[in-house]
């Protein structure tokens, strides 16, 4: 069981229990821009659990950080995830800096389509915060925008569903490199 504190400047972090020579396990990452909604936060946490991918959490939540309000979406895969909680836009750029990680934001107001993107194994997948999207500052520092094309007319997709999609094609171009 994971001890979510409720302090508001610390970075914590929870190893995943898939080894890391496993076929699963990618240096591929998915961050959530201040997400509002517990509910997708922990189906997306399951999904990067299951394909072995790391977890960023860009704080402040629109709910409180807790085992309990993830269990219903994340159920028992949450002991199986490497989640990073960053207390800031700003400390998790500077994190990213550090490493070197190529950052690719998306958001409906772009205009690539994510199926024609070359995705790397030092991809951040950031996605926005469901009610909102993410700030200016953010699209700045993006590498990338990518969009997930939808029928017009519609707004969006759930953000849950959109880091699947996105996770899906990234993983397909990374296994297989030639395609």
């Amino acid at each position: 069981m994971h001890e979510f504190r409720s302090q508001r400047c610390f970075i914590e972090t929870f190893p995943a229990r898939t080894a890391p020579d496993t076929a699963l396990a990618h240096p591929m990452q998915i961050a959530l821009f201040q997400p509002d909604i517990a509910q997708n936060t922990g189906t997306i946490l399951r999904l990067c659990a299951c394909l072995g991918v790391a977890a960023h959490i860009i704080e402040p939540a629109g709910f409180p950080f807790s085992d309990r309000l993830f269990r219903r979406a994340g159920m028992d895969y949450l002991d199986h995830v490497s989640v990073t909680r960053h207390d800031s836009w700003s400390k998790f750029e500077d994190w990213r800096a550090t490493q070197g990680y190529r950052l690719l934001l998306f958001t409906t107001k772009a205009a690539t389509d994510y199926r024609d993107f070359h995705y790397q194994t030092s991809d951040i997948l950031l996605f926005g915060r469901e009610s909102a999207g993410v700030t200016d500052a953010v699209v700045e520092a993006a590498d990338a925008r990518l969009v997930i094309p939808i029928t017009a007319g519609l707004r969006s997709l759930n953000v849950a569903m959109t880091a699947a999609m996105a996770a899906g094609e990234a993983l397909r171009q990374l296994r297989n490199p030639q395609v």
